[in-house]
């Protein structure tokens, strides 16, 4: 029998035995957190250039590097290893055996590409007004990543932006200035407005013709301004923007609406004044409509429109209505003074909903007053006579294609709109007759003599139609004077270029041009040519003829 002392004796040697063979076994263990071990020689050495995998015991040279190692594991080996982690030969670094995925896998951007992405988040953050700490959200981060496949990739920082944004403004500042100083005549617009946040700011844009004819207009300033909008104020305003762009020796017009304090401010300023005449239409409007016969009308609209905004379960109704009737889920809209065609917009919505409207109140309890079926054809009648009150405003306010030279076509059409006809009933005669004679006084404030001008050098209406037929020898012999003269007035500058053909086939006039007699010279001849047609545009015409006509040209350029 074993003594106590001798069964000591025997676990402790057991447990030596033991221990050396769990350190013999540690030392055999290779690279990748022994995934691997080193194979022994046959003096029971260990061989270091070769290792054997502890899964299928496949034999691998092995030089200090674990990319074919790795690459065996992944392939044949993934189930095993997918919760394991995998260093270097040095254990240095660690990183996960599972596959990695086709986006893991893409391609990083190059340095080119990101500085691409930058510029276009700083130009984005800055033209919609964007907050710049949108570029430490997680969720804009991870959809950049996801559309340029390199989830490596990393939104700029906010100093980074900022920065690249002052840049980007300094390049288009330059960039301006040097198109501003090629130019012979410039033309501005300005106009003052209130922000959401009750603050005061100054927009003036520059528009002028580049030396291949092509109408350029751009911002200069976007200010904010503390004074009261008093005619002084306004005119130093326009003077600083001058001076501080160095135009104040090309400027020929600016164009404003019809305030008074910029009217007042136009006539303080040594340059020609254009009112804004899509402005004036709509004030018009505006004013006729006050005291009418439609007035009662549009009054039931408006309330029938915020009886459906303030209720969003008969607004449900309504949508239900018109998906019923195989409409537009669209809803009502209501008219706001100082958003033009408004008014339009809301006649138009109610009449095109007003059978869902009538079968969606008559299943509700309300106090509302509906509108009559001669209410209803009251304002079929006034929709016909804004529709193309709304062509004009549109054409007008273009900033894409010369303007200029269409406002006398586009009032010469409006008064044929507005001619009484034997079907309409007596209230639309008076409001008609209304219209003309407030769109008449007002029409006798514009320059009548720059845009006479303007439309005679025009190719689309040098016949002159818009203009009663003794009214146009006059322009011609205008004309002819500033040929001759040495130092001709500035003359006006258009706002924009080609007017879209579906609103310009409004401007066709209905009278014949008389057939004057010819002058000699350059004149002559420009009067000689053909009318191009009205989707034509002015400006690829004269880049076309400048040649023929020199001076004329030159004066086209700045009309």
């Amino acid at each position: 029998m074993l003594t106590t002392k001798d069964s000591k004796a025997e676990l402790t040697a057991t447990d030596m035995d033991a221990t050396q063979g769990c350190e013999a076994s540690k030392s055999l263990l290779g690279p990748l957190n022994g995934k691997f071990i080193y194979k022994r020689n046959g003096d029971r050495t260990m061989n270091k250039n070769t290792v054997i995998c502890s899964f299928c015991k496949k034999e691998f040279s092995y030089h200090r590097s674990c990319s074919s190692l790795t690459y065996h594991l992944n392939a044949k080996h993934v189930q095993q290893v997918s919760t394991s982690s995998i260093g270097s030969a040095d254990g240095a670094t660690v990183s996960s055996l599972r596959q990695r995925t086709l986006t893991e896998c893409g391609k990083r951007m190059s340095k080119a590409t990101t500085d691409k992405l930058t510029n276009s988040v700083a130009k984005w953050i800055a033209a919609d007004c964007r907050p710049v700490s949108i570029v430490e959200d997680q969720g804009l981060q991870e959809a950049f990543q996801i559309a340029s496949s390199d989830t490596h990739f990393q939104l700029p920082s906010r100093t980074t932006v900022m920065k690249r944004i002052h840049q980007l403004y300094g390049n288009e500042r330059t960039a301006k200035a040097e198109l501003l100083a090629g130019a012979c005549h410039v033309a501005l617009t300005g106009d003052h407005w209130t922000s959401v946040s009750n603050h005061n700011y100054l927009g003036v844009t520059a528009h002028l013709i580049d030396s291949e004819w092509k109408l350029k207009s751009f911002a200069l300033t976007v200010s904010k301004t503390v004074t009261r909008h008093h005619a002084d104020a306004c005119a130093e305003q326009f003077d600083a923007v001058t001076k501080e762009w160095e135009i104040e020796n090309k400027v020929t017009t600016v164009g404003t609406d019809s305030a008074r304090n910029m009217v007042a401010a136009a006539r303080q300023l040594p340059f020609e004044h254009i009112p804004c005449v899509a402005h004036m239409l709509q004030r018009t409007i505006t004013v006729c409509l006050e005291d009418s016969s439609f007035d009662t009308a549009l009054a039931k609209c408006r309330k029938i429109e915020r009886h459906f905004k303030h209720s969003p379960a008969s607004t449900e109704e309504l949508h239900q209505q018109q998906t019923a009737l195989g409409q537009a889920r669209e809803p009502l809209v209501q008219d706001v003074t100082t958003r033009w065609n408004s008014t339009l917009s809301m006649i138009s919505r109610y009449l095109r909903n007003q059978e869902a409207v009538n079968a969606t109140l008559a299943r509700q309890k309300h106090n509302l007053a509906t509108l009559t079926n001669l209410e209803c054809d009251k304002l079929q009648k006034l929709e016909v006579v804004l529709e193309p009150c709304k062509y004009v405003t549109e054409l007008l306010g273009g900033e894409t294609y010369v303007s200029c030279s269409v406002v006398l076509p586009a009032l010469c059409h409006l008064n044929r709109i507005l001619d009484p006809s034997d079907e309409d009933p007596g209230y639309m005669i008076k409001f008609k007759a209304t219209f003309s004679k407030d769109l008449d006084k007002r029409k006798a404030t514009i320059n009548n003599r720059w845009l006479k001008v303007a439309t005679a050098l025009d190719p689309r209406f040098k016949d002159l139609k818009s203009l009663h037929k003794n009214e146009r020898a006059e322009v011609w012999t205008w004309i002819e004077e500033m040929l001759r003269s040495e130092a001709r007035p500035a003359v006006p500058q258009p706002t924009e270029d080609e007017p879209a053909a579906k609103k310009s086939l409004i401007l066709l006039c209905s009278s014949d041009s008389d057939s004057d007699q010819e002058e000699p010279g350059p004149l002559a001849h420009y009067k000689a040519e053909p009318c191009i047609a009205i989707h034509k545009c002015p400006l690829e015409w004269w880049a076309a003829h400048a040649g023929a006509y020199g001076q004329l040209s030159s004066l086209a350029r700045t009309d």
